[in-house]
C-alpha cells in the first residue's frame, strides 16, 4: 500500500464531479426540496465503513460537498490509503442539512468504488511485495473515472501504466498485424514519433521477442506466456541489453501473479484490481 499517490489539480476534477452532481439532481432534489420546504439547519454526520479495507476518496468527498456549499467542513479521520476495519469511523461533517443529503449519493459512489480498488490492488500487490517485479494497472478503466481510478490503483500499491494513448507507445497484436511485422511498425512510428517517447513491443513468442530486440524495442512485454517460457524470454533479453524493461502480462490472478514475478520481469500488468473489485461499503450517518 502506498500513501504517496496525489490527485490532480482541482481544475481537471471539478468538471467531472459537477457532471455527475448534475446527473444526480437533475432539476433538483425533490426529496429534500418536500422535506425542507427550502428551510434547512446545521447538522453534523459521520463517514462509517460497513467492510473492513482501504479507504480512498475522501478528499474527493469533501469537493463534493462543497462545491454544493462552500461552507461544508469535511474532516477525515483516517488518512486517506488508511487501512480500516468495519465499524470504523472515517470522517466527520458539519455542514446544511440539504446539502449533506444532496450530495450524499455521490460523495459515497466514488469513495466506494476507489475504496474497492484500492483494497483488491493491495492484495494484488501483497503477494510480490518481497520481489523486484512491481504491480501496474492498465487502460481498462471506467470512461470518465480514469484518472481517479488510476489515484485508487496507486494507493493500493501499484504503478500507473501509461494514462492515455499519447503518454507512450505500445505496439499491440492488431498495430503488428496491420503492418505486417513488428520490425514494420517499430520503423514506421519511429520515424514520427515525438522525443521522449518509449516503444513498448507486445509479444507472445521467443520469435516476437527477437525481432523486438532486433528492432530496438524499450520495453518488452510478454503476453500470455507460460512461466516456462518467460524465463527463457527473460533470459534472452537480459542476455542482449540490461536497459530494456520487462513486463509479462495476460491472465494474472492472485493466484498466479507471484510464479509470474519469480520468472524475474521488471512490471506485471493487470486490469483486475479495476476491473474485478468490489465496492467497499461505506454510509453516512446524520446526528440530528
Amino acid at each position: 500500500m502506498s500513501n504517496k499517490a496525489g490527485l490532480p489539480p482541482w481544475v481537471l476534477i471539478d468538471p467531472l464531479i459537477q457532471s455527475w452532481l448534475i446527473e444526480d439532481i437533475g432539476r433538483g432534489d425533490r426529496t429534500v426540496q418536500g422535506l425542507l420546504a427550502g428551510k434547512t439547519s446545521t447538522v453534523k454526520a459521520l463517514w462509517v465503513t460497513k467492510a473492513p479495507g482501504i479507504v480512498v476518496g475522501l478528499s474527493l468527498a469533501k469537493r463534493v460537498f462543497q462545491l454544493l456549499d462552500a461552507n461544508v467542513n469535511f474532516v477525515a479521520t483516517v488518512c486517506e490509503g488508511q487501512y480500516c476495519e468495519a465499524g470504523e469511523q472515517v470522517a466527520k461533517i458539519d455542514g446544511a442539512l440539504d446539502c449533506l443529503l444532496t450530495g450524499e449519493r455521490v460523495a459515497l459512489n466514488l469513495a466506494m468504488r476507489l475504496s474497492g480498488i484500492a483494497t483488491l490492488t493491495c492484495e494484488y500487490a501483497k503477494q510480490i511485495t518481497d520481489l523486484s517485479a512491481r504491480l501496474v494497472d492498465t487502460r481498462k478503466t471506467t470512461p470518465g473515472l480514469r484518472v481517479l481510478e488510476k489515484y485508487a490503483s496507486q494507493l493500493g500499491g501499484a504503478v500507473n501504466h501509461r494514462m492515455g494513448l499519447d503518454d507512450a507507445v505500445m505496439i499491440k497484436d492488431n498495430h503488428i498485424a496491420a503492418v505486417g511485422g513488428i520490425r514494420e511498425a517499430i520503423a514506421l512510428i519511429r520515424s514520427n514519433m515525438p522525443y521522449p517517447l518509449t516503444i513498448e513491443v507486445e509479444t507472445e513468442s521467443l520469435e516476437q521477442v527477437e525481432e523486438a530486440l532486433q528492432h530496438g524495442a524499450d520495453i518488452i512485454m510478454l503476453d500470455n506466456m507460460q512461466p516456462e517460457l518467460m524465463i527463457v524470454a527473460v533470459k534472452k533479453i537480459r542476455a542482449r541489453s540490461s536497459r530494456i524493461k520487462i513486463e509479462a502480462s495476460g491472465n494474472i490472478t492472485l493466484d498466479s501473479i507471484r510464479v509470474v514475478a519469480l520468472t524475474g520481469v521488471d512490471y506485471i500488468s493487470t486490469s483486475a484490481p479495476i476491473t474485478q473489485s468490489k465496492w467497499l461499503d461505506l454510509s453516512m450517518r446524520v446526528c440530528l
